[in-house]
């Protein structure tokens, strides 16, 4: 059950940041040219959240599973020694679930602004904010905090 999670948690994690990277496209070049709002901009930033939200559950399934988690919780002593465990057990937790908040309250303010300038505005600027903090919150092959391959 573990690995099936962490398995489509790896998965989705690329669906949120393709859908996140196409709604930033979309605000600012929406911005930019002074376009309309349309359904198709309305429908990406609808589903560029609602994909956010249910990766977040699985991430939240998925922390509750883990054994990094258990330990984490159960000899928080000698776990918070290890900046892997650290990581997944505060870090990345936290951090991700900032990063949906701010995508969530972008994407409420963008539905209920009335010029389209302005939900394009909101959307370029919540929704970018959120990206950056997910990039920070990624355990990437690189990442001096804990490291993951880019495909698990």
């Amino acid at each position: 059950m573990y690995q099936t999670f962490t398995f489509y948690h790896n998965l989705t994690r690329w669906f949120v940041l393709a859908s996140l990277l196409y709604a930033i496209y979309r605000a600012c070049k929406g911005y930019i040219s002074k376009a309309v709002f349309s359904r198709t901009d309305n429908a990406v930033r609808h589903w560029t959240a609602t994909i956010a939200h249910i990766q977040l559950m699985i991430g939240i399934i998925l922390y509750f599973q883990s054994p990094v988690i258990k330990y984490f919780m159960s000899d928080f002593k000698e776990a918070i020694k290890n900046s892997d465990t650290v990581f997944f057990g505060l870090i990345h937790g936290s951090l991700m679930l900032t990063a949906i908040t701010v995508l969530t309250i972008g994407s409420a303010k963008a539905k209920r602004m009335k010029t389209d300038s302005g939900k394009f505005k909101v959307m370029l600027i919540w929704f970018s904010l959120a990206l950056i903090i997910i990039f920070i919150a990624i355990p990437w092959p690189f990442s001096p905090l804990a490291k993951r391959p880019y495909f698990r």
